[in-house]
């Protein structure tokens, strides 16, 4: 397939694509620090529909504070391997990219930072062990026993009707694939708090990549797999027995603040941070802010 990158970073950024074989496939991944010392690593999951790219302000500080950073661009995503099949897309493959990826790495010590979709995995991993981890941070994506329990309260099935949208054959990508993907890119700017930080540049990375051929398809076979194939990983109880911090944009017109309830029964090191003024968005929406809450709580012991 197109090797070609779904992002080229500013000279000066910092950060650099290179490609990555983990899990029998070719995985885009935006790197940042040392890449000769893999000690210790950062990596950082996105989420729908997202890139590498959202990571793009967290990045440079995460290498500041001595981190390797991988984002890699989720299978299926941008310039990464795009298997065919909603079975391809499934939680247990899902987060078998991630172990496959920390193998790859050779890191050491590893915090897995992760977003929406990302999230989902993220916490999926944690709770499965699949991997040691050292610190856990999740952003904008419940625990999933307590999104479990809250879809089934109207109040959040009616913020989750994309999902059952997304069952449907070719009629998502029809939608979200008109006009050169532009209602990717648009999604962001409109259900932002700030949509100046979602300009005509970033809209356009968002949506090229979407636009690649097959792109959209394994985007939302994403949401296919979890309903059609949602036990291929079980999470057991539930518990994370790692440091976690969860960051939130109070403002998400996807999922319910109710959804962050009695996270605590299931994380005992928990640490939550709202944004009262982020959206779902929040890593971008709220980089300063988000920022500013990693380099307090990464300095910590």
């Amino acid at each position: 397939m197109d090797r070609q990158a779904s992002w080229e970073p500013d000279s000066g950024s910092g950060i650099a694509i290179r490609w990555v074989e983990a899990d029998g496939l070719t995985f885009e991944v935006a790197e940042a620090g040392a890449s000769n010392s893999a000690d210790k690593l950062a990596l950082c999951l996105h989420g729908f529909p997202e890139l590498h790219y959202s990571w793009r302000h967290q990045m440079p500080l995460l290498a500041g504070k001595g981190y390797r950073v991988w984002a890699p661009n989720m299978r299926g995503y941008g310039g990464t391997d795009r298997p065919k099949g909603v079975e391809q897309y499934t939680l247990d493959k899902l987060t078998g990219d991630v172990g496959a990826l920390i193998d790859a790495s050779g890191a050491k010590e590893v915090t897995l930072i992760a977003h929406d979709w990302g999230g989902a995995i993220a916490w999926a991993f944690a709770i499965t062990k699949q991997r040691p981890l050292t610190r856990l941070v999740i952003m904008n994506l419940p625990h999933p026993r307590a999104f479990q329990r809250e879809l089934k309260k109207w109040r959040q099935f009616r913020k989750s009707w994309y999902i059952y949208f997304f069952q449907l054959p070719w009629l998502p990508e029809a939608f979200l694939g008109r006009n050169g993907a532009a209602r990717i890119g648009n999604l962001f700017a409109k259900t932002s708090c700030q949509p100046d930080n979602f300009d005509a540049q970033v809209r356009s990375v968002y949506a090229s990549a979407a636009s690649r051929p097959g792109a959209l398809t394994a985007m939302i076979n994403y949401y296919r797999a979890i309903v059609r194939h949602k036990d291929t990983l079980n999470l057991g109880n539930g518990q994370v027995d790692v440091p976690t911090l969860l960051i939130w944009g109070e403002k998400d017109v996807a999922l319910d603040i109710a959804t962050t309830e009695g996270t605590g029964r299931w994380v005992p090191d928990l640490t939550f941070k709202r944004l009262p003024n982020a959206s779902h968005w929040v890593q971008q929406d709220a980089p300063e802010e988000v920022n500013a809450i990693l380099e307090d709580w990464l300095s910590k012991p």
